[in-house]
């Protein structure tokens, strides 16, 4: 780009009214990361539209003249997917916060990318409706970004990723063309653009609306909370569970670290003694819940709980998830910094992950609370540093990484659903051989011949991977045998 700051501002003006185009330092610093702190970087200069026909001008404009743009929603992301360039335009698509439509009878919701994600079923609450996904910051995280980076949530296991629960999506391209990618019915022809759309972490087009499908109520939900003496019992718990053919709606694992910090926290009757408890919720009718809540109480106690206690009412149930969804901003009470991971793998090796973490915590004597979503495999490790410590943070960047690493090594993968960003773009040269990478490479040219949206983030060049791969073989501590190929 070499089109001077305050020409691109006057062009920007041209498009959008005063307040929504904002370039003094004080007015960019709110923009300057996204909920992983640790990176951090002023935008040239942050648009705020206010339509579709604005971001289509924006865009446009941006494609003409080779300037990046960086989309953002409510920067709640872990990954540093929202990081803004110094050189381009942050897009904040904060005022797209309607909801357009509510089709009841076809259990279907039309909605712009900054509505909330809990807005959702807040609005279909009085239809016995409801929007399944919901992660731990849906009070605040916006339906466009879960649909960047195909976030979860603890009923994920049962009801899937936000993948599962779209149904189309209208985007604009670089060149600021408008494309509708799904349809409203149950299936589309052609190929599956709505799931490659889904993940792609701004790197594709800019979202400006989503439709998204709506669940009825169960009749009945109930929680069952297992405590557990040893971390590895618990996780032996979880495969047992889902061995004998339930499916809970959702199934969660805290570690002592993390249920001490919950509990101080929420007070939500969390036994602060336990090494782990399982949060194991059962719904759908009244006789199949009886049923399996009978079934998990045998299940859970045959694995070795200490204790287990089943929710008696819907507040105790509801407070018993508040302290699971309360466990990140808790953790950041007893420490003055962490660092949240987050990788997925087999559930049958989740008892093996949990020893071979706890000995690398203490190889890089640095402690780690634990919050996973243990159904279908998601771990989410928080490690605790001191960023004023010099070296400290890059520590603890390099334990996640052998976190990350671990994940592979297991037959997992380095994301659930935080994405990759720029924070794990080193592990996708250990996840991915140099072909795959070349073929993620063409996908992002086919929609992006410039490399405009978000550059820099989540998928590496291969010249990165020989680099990262040469440091680690050089030191011995990868052997990869891809990374050969690059």
């Amino acid at each position: 780009m070499n089109i001077p700051k305050q020409d691109i501002i006057r062009a920007l003006l041209k498009i959008l009214p005063r307040e929504a185009v904002l370039y003094d330092e004080e007015d960019l610093r709110p923009y300057e990361c996204d909920g992983l702190s640790a990176y951090r970087r002023l935008p040239m200069v942050v648009a705020l539209p206010a339509n579709t026909e604005q971001v289509q001008q924006i865009l446009s404009y941006c494609y003409r003249h080779d300037i990046s743009v960086v989309a953002r929603g409510a920067g709640t992301g872990l990954s540093g997917g929202a990081l803004p360039v110094e050189d381009g335009v942050l897009l904040s698509l904060a005022k797209f916060n309607s909801i357009i439509d509510i089709d009841a009878e076809a259990r279907l919701a039309r909605v712009q990318p900054g509505v909330r994600n809990l807005a959702i079923s807040q609005a279909v609450n009085h239809l016995d409706l409801y929007y399944a996904p919901d992660p731990s910051s849906q009070i605040a995280c916006t339906i466009g970004g879960n649909v960047a980076e195909n976030s979860g949530g603890v009923h994920c296991l049962k009801y899937g990723l936000t993948v599962h629960n779209i149904q189309q999506l209208k985007v604009v391209t670089i060149e600021g063309e408008l494309l509708t990618i799904g349809n409203s019915g149950l299936d589309s022809a052609g190929y599956d653009l709505l799931a490659l759309m889904t993940g792609s972490e701004g790197m594709l087009a800019v979202i400006v609306e989503v439709t998204v499908k709506l669940l009825p109520k169960p009749d009945r939900a109930q929680v069952i909370l297992a405590a557990f003496d040893d971390v590895v019992k618990a996780g032996t718990a979880v495969g047992n569970i889902i061995s004998a053919g339930i499916i809970p709606a959702g199934l969660e694992m805290m570690d002592k670290l993390a249920i001490k910090a919950a509990e101080d926290f929420v007070h939500a009757g969390y036994p602060v003694d336990a090494e782990a408890i399982l949060l194991c919720e059962l719904d759908g009718s009244n006789a199949e819940v009886s049923e399996h809540i009978m079934q998990v109480h045998d299940i859970v106690s045959q694995s070795g709980a200490t204790e287990v206690r089943t929710a008696k009412d819907e507040q105790e149930r509801l407070t018993f998830w508040k302290g699971r969804k309360a466990a990140f901003p808790a953790v950041g009470r007893i420490s003055p910094d962490y660092y949240c991971m987050d990788g997925t793998i087999p559930r049958k090796r989740l008892p093996e992950v949990l020893q071979k973490m706890a000995e690398l915590s203490q190889a890089y004597n640095l402690p780690v609370a634990n919050v996973f979503h243990a159904g279908d495999g998601n771990l989410h490790p928080l490690i605790l540093y001191d960023a004023n410590v010099p070296g400290e943070l890059e520590r603890t960047e390099e334990f996640g990484g052998k976190i990350l690493e671990l994940c592979v090594e297991v037959g997992g993968s380095i994301t659930g659903e935080h994405g990759v960003g720029l924070e794990k773009i080193n592990q996708m040269c250990v996840q991915f051989d140099s072909l795959e990478l070349t073929q993620f490479h063409a996908l992002k040219n086919a929609f992006d011949e410039k490399a405009l949206l978000n550059p820099g983030k989540a998928i590496p060049t291969l010249h990165r991977c020989a680099e990262f791969g040469a440091m680690h073989v050089h030191h011995g501590e990868l052997s990869h045998p891809e990374l050969e190929r690059f």
